[in-house]
């Protein structure tokens, strides 16, 4: 049996999957958190229940991915039972999808999820009556506590143990000349035998026609290419069409929308008590600073900082604590392992190599645990409201604040689901420079650079160096989005709806949860990918080109710095050093570690790691080795942050640029132009900076 979970963006949906079906996936509090089909499996009455987590939508005519995907499933999977969960606070809203959903003629359970927040709003509702008018199961549900889901269980179980019956179509008035219209269109649907010997056309010929005159374009392609006489279906429409344009100034799309629209007012007014209030609610009052035109910025601003300060603060003595046990690791390999290929494989590849990703594991999770706290208390929507002014600015879509988040827009985030979070926008041209941009911001997988230079070179004042860096790596998403909308992906930006939720104070368990799996991934990469890329990273700093007169003079009774120097990769170092180290100051070392960070940006740290590791006979942990190198200042690390910040993507980004567009071109596109990009803006930083420093 499958059933489908459906409802608007932020109702609650996640909630009610997880809680049914047990499974850890993170809930946040912000439009189109689930992009992609999420399915999980549920045994009720001996029988075994597939149960499809879909993507929020507000209708079923999909302009955007996301929407697409739950509208294309219901419509061409079937399944055989809908949830349709609805945010309580705003029935009336909602109902516009639930109608939708009845007129599909698919079985439907409607929960009324957030029960628990109408309760204290003082809202009183006729569930039974509610219940008689709709002709469906209705459960009240509180989903983030679990509440109410005996009821729903026990609604699923009925269901289960009986034959589905389709759900008599809803019938809505849409207005004398609209109901004929689909009554006609209805009868055409029924006589056209070259649609009824379709075999997968098993939907309501009743809601096909409503699609039709609303203008479709997934009805209206289907009929295109199956209908006998395509103008038979859309001549009448387009006279409608026209003559609604020339009475009411309208159009047919909007007129069924207000009748939709008019049908849940009655309903609520027929089965909803709503008090007037009379006073402001906690989200109200922390609205008026937090969404205020010049406070909310500025509360932004603030709040921005202290998370960084809290991350390294809180984090310092963990990472410092790490960072030993790693160093008594190095010592004892060192002392107790023969000199050769084991034990440089083993102290330089591997303990330092892995051990300078893992040290920062602390600073992840605290990162992650404050960002998880801001995502579920419902303030990561108010920034994306905050935000749209100045995106709008920039020629992009409010909406596309959500890529940039999910990416690292505070920190800690990955451009993978952040780019497949684009789905969500309208206009491709506005998706395609939101794609191409949001690889800018501080994913988690830079994370560990950045902790690694700001704690070496800037420890009084970390916080502030996170802070930096999160507004420069906006500062060039933007400039970099603002130039493509301006000349190659030229266009009006769309406009912007979106909803607030309510505040409210997350749970630990929600906040654990996330921020242990997110951990836990990090921990996970570097004990597989990491630990791999840091192996072959050893072996080119090891051994040198295989030429007859390298594999003759390469010996493992060589010192380890002087293979080092005459390895794989120095000689290309080296070879870039000529181009790079004038120009940016980068040496061959930092040259060979961003080649490394092409794969992963985590291997930046650990190449960094092992080079110096081979290169130095002490146990100084890395961050001590860098600040007392003389090739190593401020100026030059944070002109390398910079470079690691805007540079090309990791392979994995390049892959979902490629599926998300359909063509490598883009992809060979983001390497090429934010590569240049980093290369002139490092420059810049760095001669600047020295011309600076000679007058000083």
């Amino acid at each position: 049996m499958k059933v489908a979970i459906a409802g608007n963006p932020n109702c609650g949906k996640t909630s009610i999957f997880n809680s049914l079906v047990g499974a850890h996936r993170h809930v946040g509090n912000y439009p189109g958190v689930t992009v992609e089909k999420q399915t999980g499996f549920v045994t009720l009455n001996q029988v075994t229940i597939e149960l499809v987590d879909l993507p929020g939508t507000y209708s079923l005519t999909a302009y955007a991915e996301d929407e697409l995907i739950a509208r294309n499933f219901l419509i061409n999977e079937k399944p055989d039972l809908i949830i349709n969960v609805i945010d309580t606070l705003n029935f009336e809203r909602n109902l516009n999808l639930t109608v939708q959903l009845l007129e599909l003629e698919i079985p439907l359970i409607i929960v009324l999820n957030m029960f628990d927040l109408a309760r204290d709003r003082g809202i009183k509702i006729d569930v039974k009556r509610l219940e008689n008018m709709l002709n469906v199961p209705i459960v009240a549900c509180i989903g983030h506590k679990k509440s109410g889901l005996f009821p729903l269980r026990e609604a699923l179980t009925k269901l289960t143990g009986t034959t589905l019956e389709k759900n008599y179509p809803l019938k809505i008035s849409y207005g004398i000349e609209i109901n004929d219209l689909i009554k006609s269109l209805e009868e055409k649907l029924q006589a056209d035998l070259s649609l009824n010997q379709l075999a997968h056309l098993q939907y309501s010929k009743t809601w096909m026609s409503i699609k039709l005159v609303e203008g479709d374009p997934e009805i209206k392609n289907f009929i295109l290419q199956h209908a006998n006489s395509p103008n038979d279906y859309f001549e009448p429409i387009a006279k409608l069409e026209k003559h609604i344009s020339i009475t009411h100034n309208d159009t047919l799309e909007n007129i069924m929308g207000e009748y939709r629209m008019g049908f849940a007012t009655s309903l609520t007014k027929n089965c909803f008590t709503i008090p007037l209030l009379s006073r402001k609610t906690v989200t109200d009052k922390l609205d008026l600073v937090l969404t205020n035109k010049v406070l909310g910025p500025l509360a932004l601003l603030v709040i921005l900082a202290m998370v960084y300060h809290f991350t390294f603060t809180l984090s310092a003595y963990p990472v410092n604590m790490l960072e030993s046990f790693f160093e008594w690791l190095h010592v004892l390999a060192s002392t107790y392992l023969p000199p050769g290929f084991l034990r440089s494989l083993t102290v330089s590849g591997i303990i330092d190599g892995v051990g300078g990703v893992l040290s920062f594991t602390p600073l992840i999770l605290f990162m992650f645990a404050i960002i998880s706290f801001l995502e579920d208390s419902g303030y990561v929507t108010r920034i994306a409201f905050l935000m749209d002014r100045i995106l709008r600015t920039f020629g992009m879509h409010g909406n596309s604040i959500l890529a940039f988040i999910v990416s690292g827009g505070i920190s800690g985030g990955c451009a993978v689901p952040g780019i497949m979070a684009t789905r969500s926008l309208y206009d491709k041209k506005e998706r395609l420079a939101t794609i191409l941009t949001v690889p800018f911001m501080n994913c988690g997988a830079k994370l560990p650079v950045y902790a690694l230079l700001i704690g070496a070179f800037f420890p009084s004042h970390q916080g502030i160096m996170m802070f930096l860096i999160t507004l420069l790596s906006w500062f060039f998403a933007l400039i970099v989005a603002g130039f493509l909308r301006s000349t190659f992906l030229k266009g009006e930006a769309a406009p912007f709806i979106m909803e607030l939720p309510l505040y409210h104070l997350p749970t630990l368990k929600g906040i654990g949860l996330h921020t242990w799996f997110k951990t836990w991934m990090y921990v996970k990469k570097a004990g597989t990918f990491i630990l791999m890329a840091s192996i072959i990273m050893w072996a080119t700093m090891t051994f040198p080109f295989p030429t007859l007169t390298n594999l003759k003079n390469f010996s493992f009774n060589r010192s380890d710095d002087y293979n080092l120097n005459h390895s794989m990769a120095a000689t290309i170092g080296k070879t870039l050093e000529h181009l790079t180290k004038p120009i940016t100051g980068f040496d061959w070392k930092m040259n060979i570690a961003l080649i490394g960070g092409a794969t992963a940006k985590e291997v930046i740290v650990s190449t960094l790691a092992t080079a110096h590791s081979l290169d130095a006979k002490d146990t100084t942990k890395l961050g001590e080795k860098l600040k007392n190198n003389p090739g190593w200042t401020p100026l030059l690390a944070f002109a390398y942050l910079v470079f690691i910040m805007l540079y090309m993507p990791c392979i994995a980004v390049i892959a979902v640029i490629k599926k998300e567009t359909g063509s490598w071109k883009w992809g060979a596109f983001s390497i090429v132009y934010t590569t240049v990009l980093a290369f002139l803006v490092s420059t810049l930083i760095y001669q600047a900076g020295t011309f600076i420093q000679t007058f000083h």
